[in-house]
């Protein structure tokens, strides 16, 4: 039994200060969304959406965010050499390159997931990266091979940088078609990757954060016994209203925070002055997470 005397955060416990609120826990934000931020954006007008526009609104969003963040996630495909150029990255947050390679089909921006051999260690490492994130599809009717075997190289590759690895699993339906239950996935996903030895964890939230709480907290204790590592929950799917609630949530039952994007900022997208909105609204939203971190995993 641990020592209550000498009791360490979760960042300390497993070396992820870097990435961590000074208390321990993480309030971690993403801006590495892609061709679901351009759909994001489609949805304000009616002319295409531009690369331009997505890479602007990631620095802005890093820019004033990220002295409220303890770390931000960002795309190499849009947005992380930008953001390293243009010095839009606090210094008290650290950054997370992506490294994932997405690919399209079936109606779905992300149908599969592949590594990035384009974003090298070493040199996001060299640009100021702390760690890399790499997305996992999780099909119950696919192998678990495939993901075990790639989650593993993605960890060698961040070990060898002397990077902090984070993977995010995410439930999706069969490719055959059939019933399934979502939320048996997710913790299905926890139990295959949580202890094949990456830094963080990042779940999606049991339920997507509604209904009842206790089968949110049952569910959320359960990629708690899954995981070896810390974890925490992303926003994506989860209402944004509902999303500090989920948080507090998952954490009484063993997560240490969230890396989160959509909860943060989706509703600015379209904005006729973003500055302004990102201050006025994401900044207290993102505040009140902080806050919220602070407050349940400091232990």
């Amino acid at each position: 039994m641990t020592d209550p005397t000498t009791a360490t955060t979760p960042a300390t416990r497993h070396g992820l200060e870097a990435v961590a609120r000074p208390g321990g826990g993480f309030a971690m934000l993403a801006v590495d969304q892609r061709e679901a931020m351009r759909a994001m954006f489609a949805e304000h007008q009616s002319a295409p959406v531009t690369d331009e526009q997505l890479t602007d609104f990631k620095v802005a969003a890093t820019r004033v965010l990220t002295p409220h963040a303890s770390a931000v996630l960002v795309d190499k495909q849009f947005a992380f050499d930008a953001v390293v150029d243009s010095g839009a990255v606090a210094p008290s947050c650290g950054l997370i390159a992506a490294a994932d390679h997405f690919i399209a089909g079936n109606g779905e921006f992300v149908t599969a997931v592949e590594i990035d051999r384009a974003v090298d260690p070493a040199a996001v490492r060299d640009q100021g990266a702390v760690a890399m994130k790499l997305l996992v599809i999780h099909r119950p009717d696919e192998a678990a091979s495939g993901r075990i075997e790639m989650v593993e190289e993605f960890v060698d590759r961040c070990r060898a940088a002397g990077l902090v690895s984070i993977i995010e699993p995410v439930a999706k339906a069969p490719r055959g078609g059939g019933a399934w239950d979502w939320d048996t996935c997710v913790v299905e996903a926890a139990r295959e990757l949580g202890s094949l030895g990456a830094d963080l964890y990042k779940a999606e939230v049991p339920r997507k954060g509604q209904g009842d709480e206790d089968e949110i907290r049952r569910a959320c204790a359960e990629i708690t016994a899954a995981v070896s590592s810390p974890w925490v929950v992303l926003s994506s799917g989860v209402p944004a209203e509902l999303f500090p609630r989920a948080v507090e949530l998952a954490c009484r039952e063993g997560a240490s925070g969230f890396l989160a994007g959509r909860a943060v900022w989706a509703s600015v997208i379209g904005s006729a002055d973003l500055e302004r909105d990102l201050h006025e609204v994401s900044v207290p939203r993102l505040q009140r997470l902080g806050e919220l971190v602070d407050e349940l995993v400091r232990r």
